[in-house]
């Protein structure tokens, strides 16, 4: 088994601290801690949403794999960081919806938002509609990026953006949204501004809008 394969079935089984050695000997051995978050960390995400899916996982199982992985991104977090040129000043908050407690996914676009010089503030999961406009208000946020993974949650995020309609607030923020059971079509008919199915594409796209968002403020100013 490869350093990835040994990565991908510790964050499956849920130990934290093999991981955290793993990554370790991996970064030691001259891999690139975006290759280790590519090719180790995200497709065992994948793998465990997989596995839920099918009722290979059940709730424990998720869990564990979820503070498994959890261990990793904070580990690369801190040296994508270092590598990562703070040029993207712009604002997110994000979070996981109402009534879902899915984090995985939401925690790797949060990293890798950061990685590209954003300024991330994760409001965690089981997140209500009020408070994502109030910590984008009191934040002063360019964007507002929601996910869910359970498809009774997916009408928070319609709630989401029509409370930003009816205070008249829509223009002031974009909207991503994205999670397993998300698709293009239900983001376009709620009024979203950007889908995407993976993190690394969402965090490339978040970042273009916001710069492109600053841009358009300071020509109005």
């Amino acid at each position: 088994m490869t350093v990835m394969d040994n990565i991908m079935e510790a964050i499956e089984t849920g130990k934290g601290k093999r991981v955290k050695l793993l990554i370790e000997e991996a970064m030691e051995a001259g891999i690139a801690p975006r290759e280790i978050l590519d090719s180790g960390l995200i497709p065992a995400m994948e793998r465990v949403s997989q596995k839920y899916k099918d009722a290979q996982f059940f709730v424990p199982e998720v869990i564990m794999a979820s503070r498994a992985m959890s261990v990793g991104t904070t580990i690369l977090e801190e040296h994508m960081g270092q590598d990562s040129p703070r040029e993207c000043p712009g604002t997110v908050v994000i979070g996981t919806v109402k009534g879902d407690l899915h984090n995985i996914g939401k925690n790797l676009v949060a990293m890798m938002l950061r990685g590209l010089g954003l300024t991330v503030y994760d409001l965690g999961y089981d997140v209500d509609s009020d408070t994502f406009l109030a910590k984008a208000e009191e934040y002063q946020a360019d964007m507002i990026c929601m996910s869910a993974m359970l498809t009774t949650t997916m009408p928070e995020m319609k709630k989401v953006i029509g409370k930003l309609n009816n205070r008249r607030l829509r223009e002031r923020y974009i909207v991503m949204v994205g999670g397993a059971p998300v698709t293009e079509t239900f983001a376009r008919n709620i009024g979203a501004d950007i889908y995407t199915r993976d993190a690394g594409t969402a965090a490339e796209m978040a970042r273009e809008a916001v710069l492109a968002l600053r841009k358009k403020k300071a020509e109005q100013t």
